[in-house]
């Protein structure tokens, strides 16, 4: 790994916990999308460096994100069956990616960072649906949003 490499990191983690104590639910679900993405994308480009280990943790922090991040945050009770089939599109993605690691398949990576972009474009959209910007800082009363258990 380089140095700027390392700085990168420091400075997106600096850049990611300063982002979630001052994020509404809806940024921190926004947060969460650009973490699996990023995720990802490390693996893949650690497949393509042939650095196994290196791919082995990124897949496995993309998928600590979807299950415990994005998955975990979906109110299945008030959610209905659109909450039903993102959970199941969530866990289809974990598995995916675990798949594709033991198989060292690229191109089931490709296919959940594809899947990941697709979702985080719609949440975006229902942000500005409902008039929430994506940089405003979070309101004084965080009142629940119907996709999340924040």
């Amino acid at each position: 790994m380089t140095t700027s490499y390392n700085a990168a990191n420091a400075y997106s983690s600096v850049e990611m916990e300063t982002g979630v104590s001052h994020a509404d639910p809806h940024k921190l679900i926004l947060m969460l999308f650009e973490g699996a993405i990023l995720a990802v994308s490390n693996a893949i480009m650690h497949f393509d460096r042939k650095e196994i280990a290196e791919k082995g943790a990124s897949i496995s922090h993309a998928i600590s994100i979807i299950d415990s991040g994005l998955n975990a945050s979906i109110d299945l009770n008030s959610g209905g069956e659109i909450a039903q089939n993102l959970s199941s599109l969530y866990q289809y993605m974990s598995n995916r990616l675990l798949l594709s690691n033991l198989n060292n398949d690229r191109a089931g990576m490709e296919e959940v960072r594809k899947l990941l972009i697709e979702l985080k474009g719609a949440w975006e959209e229902i942000g500005k649906k409902e008039g929430i910007a994506s940089d405003s800082p979070a309101p004084e009363n965080r009142a629940s949003i119907s996709y999340g258990q924040f």
